[in-house]
């Protein structure tokens, strides 16, 4: 009946088939060598990369390159894949300055730079990512610095990461910047605990924390703090050396001030004196000639 209908099912099996083959051609073309590539998903965990992958779908909403070798992210690669949404990086050997690599992401939601080699956090870094909600900088243990202003963009970042790293101070107006942040990760740290850190404090509520890092959050220096937890004990200690109590060092140096002014006064007293008998030899000279004259 199909031939009496003038229908050829064979010929239409070909073609299906024959369509098939070219979405799988396509496909194959597209997606790099090694990787696994679903729908707007690319993932290249593990693969040994060196280099930043090739043929990656313009249209990739996810991907992922976590455990490779990159030692940079080339920003005009990069910045083809403009509907990318979640980037993971971890893992890897990024330390060159990520400065504006981002440039044209800016749907990015979810980055991942954790377990690499970075150094310094700059306002450039970040600027262009106005829609990231998570950003996790963990475990980079190079990374020294993040500029004050580095965040000023990322207003709606919700989770901050940068547990284990070698950071000594974050500035308070770094913080501010983040309205919508409900999570940080400060553990790790070999944070500096002085007075100009109490803004911090003030800044970082707690709640920010969680419970299970906030144990972890402790001061490296001064001495006096060491090993305290930020957010609880080394608070109390540093509202005591800040505002009420004076140091060793306080004291000496208001004891030389008191020496300085008492040794200023003992002399000015001196002189005052030794001006005083001057001038009281000079009158009496004065007037024992004026006795004299009168006798003549």
């Amino acid at each position: 009946s199909s031939f009496a209908n003038g229908r050829r099912p064979g010929c239409c099996l070909r073609w299906v088939v024959l369509l098939l083959g070219i979405g799988g051609t396509a496909e194959g073309v597209s997606c790099p060598q090694g990787c696994t590539c679903e729908y707007l998903a690319v993932n290249c965990t593990g693969k040994g990369l060196a280099e930043f992958p090739a043929t990656i779908p313009l249209d990739t909403r996810q991907l992922i390159l976590a455990q490779n070798q990159l030692s940079y992210l080339p920003s005009v690669e990069l910045n083809f894949l403009s509907d990318l949404i979640y980037l993971d990086c971890s893992g890897n050997a990024l330390g060159q300055d990520l400065d504006f690599t981002f440039v044209s992401i800016i749907r990015l939601v979810y980055l991942d730079l954790s377990f690499n080699n970075l150094t310094l956090i700059t306002f450039g870094t970040f600027s262009q990512l106005g829609s990231l909600v998570v950003l996790k900088l963990s475990d980079n243990p190079g990374l020294v610095e993040i500029e004050k202003d580095s965040f000023a963009n990322n207003t709606w970042l919700r989770h901050l990461d940068v547990s284990r790293c070698s950071l000594t101070f974050l500035d308070a107006i770094t913080l501010r910047d983040l309205p919508n942040l409900r999570s940080l990760g400060l553990s790790g740290n070999p944070w500096f605990c002085n007075c100009s850190f109490m803004e911090l404090f003030k800044t970082c509520c707690p709640s920010c924390v969680s419970s299970a890092d906030s144990d972890n959050v402790t001061c490296y220096s001064p001495a006096f703090v060491h090993d305290l937890k930020m957010l609880e004990e080394a608070q109390e200690q540093l509202n005591y050396k800040c505002f009420i109590h004076f140091d060793d060092q306080d004291y000496l140096f208001l004891g030389l001030v008191g020496f300085c002014i008492f040794s200023a006064g003992t002399v000015f007293a001196w002189l005052l004196g030794v001006c005083a008998a001057v001038y009281e030899f000079l009158t009496a000279s004065g007037d024992d000639e004026n006795e004299e004259d009168w006798d003549e």
